[in-house]
């Protein structure tokens, strides 16, 4: 081998290895990133909870321009159900936009929250099972995201806090990409909960 071969053999080695570190750094950087910016929690204050969808929908939350808004306005929305029903349903169906909240969701709602509205009110700031899930006032809702949110293009799962579980529970929501609005598509976060004190035998 010449000297020249050797001299280029020795500066292909030298490349390769500068290569591999700027790529390992890269990579490492990336991996240190990956949820930064998206693992924060929003809370929004509200005066008075919507009695009909007229009312939530005078909310400025009501664009529906991002994830958290919707899904603070699908906490305000189930928080009508145990006083009306009805009222709760017209806003949860302004929350889907473009598809119907259709009666198979209807029928788990009334299986969920029938006689348990303290499920809806447990994710309203102050209210615990000690005080009968009695939230304190102005009221306010918590809406946190992780860093898989929003790994899905066009969707996103979002988690709000009960006063009664110990984990968050999860709300879906899908974008519609012309308007950059965000609906509700699944509501995954009326798993039972501890009980009000009140009802509590044990307590």
């Amino acid at each position: 081998m010449s000297f020249f071969d050797t001299l280029k053999n020795a500066a292909l080695s030298a490349l390769k290895r500068e290569s591999r570190k700027v790529v390992n750094n890269a990579v490492n950087t990336a991996v240190q990133n990956i949820g930064k910016g998206r693992n924060h929690t929003e809370k929004f204050t509200f005066a008075a909870l919507p009695a009909n969808v007229d009312e939530l929908k005078a909310l400025p939350e009501a664009k529906l321009d991002t994830a958290f808004k919707t899904t603070a306005l699908v906490i305000l929305a189930l928080n009508r159900y145990e006083a009306d029903p009805d009222a709760a349903i017209a806003m949860l169906g302004f929350l889907k936009g473009p598809e119907e909240f259709n009666g198979k969701e209807q029928s788990f709602l009334k299986d969920r929250l029938s006689g348990k509205g303290y499920k809806a009110r447990s994710f309203l700031g102050g209210a615990t099972a000690d005080n009968n899930y009695t939230p304190t006032t102005p009221y306010t809702v918590s809406v946190s995201e992780n860093p898989y949110s929003f790994d899905e293009e066009n969707w996103a799962t979002m988690y709000v806090t009960s006063g009664g579980a110990d984990n968050p529970r999860p709300i879906k929501l899908r974008k519609k990409p012309s308007t950059g609005e965000w609906f509700l598509n699944d509501i995954q976060c009326l798993a039972d909960i501890k009980l009000p004190k009140s009802e509590d035998k044990w307590a």
